[in-house]
């Protein structure tokens, strides 16, 4: 039987190392672009919704606002986004790329593949462990 007090026991530990690994692989890249991997991941999902509400870019990327909000005023100050009231409600505030950050996409293509290269793995073990990922964080988010 494994040693539940052992570090190498440890899922947490194991997903906090390869995190920390896959982050490390992408910093050259991000370097280049001048973007932290906060703010890839921000352009990310705006460059499949564009015009997203600041609390879904939050629901997507498991970020609070607190967080967020001076993610996205870096990323305007660059002029890669802008910040807008909703004209349906006031309340509600929508992220939109701007023409440089749709431009982005295309600077940040290569990043993907760079991790894929790198990680060794299929891409049938990469889409298996993704899964894996996702449903874990699924099921630890939906417990009280």
């Amino acid at each position: 039987m494994l040693d539940p007090q052992k570090l190498d026991n440890q899922l947490c530990f194991a997903l906090y190392a390869a995190a920390r690994a896959v982050t490390s692989c992408y910093q050259p890249l991000l370097d280049a672009l001048e973007l932290t991997y906060p703010q890839y991941l921000v352009l990310m999902v705006l460059w499949e919704e564009d015009g997203a509400r600041v609390s879904r870019i939050g629901e997507r990327l498991f970020l609070d606002s607190a967080t967020l909000t001076p993610l996205l005023k870096r990323l305007a100050a660059r002029g890669l986004l802008e910040r807008r009231r909703s004209q349906r409600d006031e309340r509600v505030v929508e992220v939109h790329l701007t023409a440089e950050g749709k431009r982005m996409k295309r600077r940040a293509a290569d990043v993907p593949g760079h991790l894929f290269g790198k990680s060794q793995l299929s891409a049938r073990e990469l889409t298996a462990l993704r899964g894996q990922l996702q449903r874990l964080t699924r099921t630890l988010h939906a417990v009280p």
